[in-house]
């Protein structure tokens, strides 16, 4: 998912797509204790897309909080 796409989504599709994110990059952590992935760069991929999202919200919160308040 590019950074666009998140830009495009609410703050509760993003945050939801966080929770899941997370739960799959935990999911994958586990089973590579575990055993063998069949796709270990998967790791890489979920870590990278949650930086991404975690980035995209706290853009988000300081455009929030420089807007001039009136």
């Amino acid at each position: 998912m590019k950074a666009s796409e998140l830009r495009e989504m609410s703050d509760e599709q993003l945050s939801l797509t966080l929770k899941e994110t997370t739960e799959n990059l935990f999911r994958l952590k586990m089973k590579a204790q575990t055993e063998k992935l069949e796709a270990p760069s998967e790791l890489q991929k979920h870590r990278r897309l949650a930086a991404r999202i975690n980035t995209v919200a706290n853009q988000r919160a300081a455009a929030k909080s420089a807007a001039p308040k009136k």
